[in-house]
C-alpha cells in the first residue's frame, strides 16, 4: 500500500512540474514589448534605427557614460524562431560584434566602442537584409540598403 501511495504522489508532482512548465514556459519564450534597453540595458539610448520591411527592426544605441554602441534586431511580432542577425562594425578601429541565429523575439546584443567614430550596423530577419553605413557621423553620408534574398 505504501508503494501505491508513492507512485500516485510521484505522478503527481510530474503533473504540476509539466504543468508549470508548459504555462510559464510559454509566457517566457514569447517575449512580448521588446525594446532596445531591454536588450542593451537602460543607460543606452536609441540613436538611431531602421525597420526591416515589416518584419521588425534594427536598433543602434548609444551610452554616454562609456562610450560604447550597442545593436539589436527586434521583432515585430515574437512567436517561433526565426533565422535573424544583428551586427554593428566600426571602421576606423577594425572592431565589430553581432548576433546571429534563430530567435524567437530579438538577435543581439551586439557592443562596440563607437565614441567619435562612424559606424555601420544591421541584421536581418528571414530574408529581409537590412544595413546601414557610414552612420552617426558628421563625416560622412549614411547610406542605407534594404534586400529580399
Amino acid at each position: 500500500m505504501g508503494s501505491v501511495r508513492n507512485v500516485v504522489t510521484v505522478g503527481a508532482l510530474a503533473t504540476l512540474v509539466v504543468g508549470a512548465t508548459a504555462v510559464f514556459g510559454a509566457t517566457a519564450s514569447a517575449a512580448p514589448n521588446v525594446t532596445p534597453q531591454g536588450v542593451c540595458g537602460s543607460a543606452y539610448k536609441t540613436v538611431n534605427s531602421v525597420p526591416v520591411g515589416s518584419l521588425g527592426t534594427v536598433y543602434l544605441t548609444y551610452n554616454s557614460s562609456n562610450g560604447k554602441n550597442c545593436v539589436a534586431t527586434i521583432r515585430a511580432n515574437p512567436g517561433t524562431a526565426r533565422d535573424m542577425s544583428t551586427y554593428i562594425y566600426v571602421p576606423d578601429t577594425d572592431q565589430w560584434a553581432g548576433d546571429s541565429g534563430y530567435f524567437t523575439s530579438y538577435a543581439g546584443p551586439g557592443y562596440v566602442y563607437g565614441k567619435g567614430h562612424c559606424v555601420s550596423w544591421g541584421g536581418h530577419i528571414t530574408n529581409v537584409y537590412v544595413s546601414v553605413e557610414n552612420s552617426n557621423c558628421a563625416a560622412r553620408k549614411e547610406q542605407r540598403v534594404t534586400e529580399i534574398r
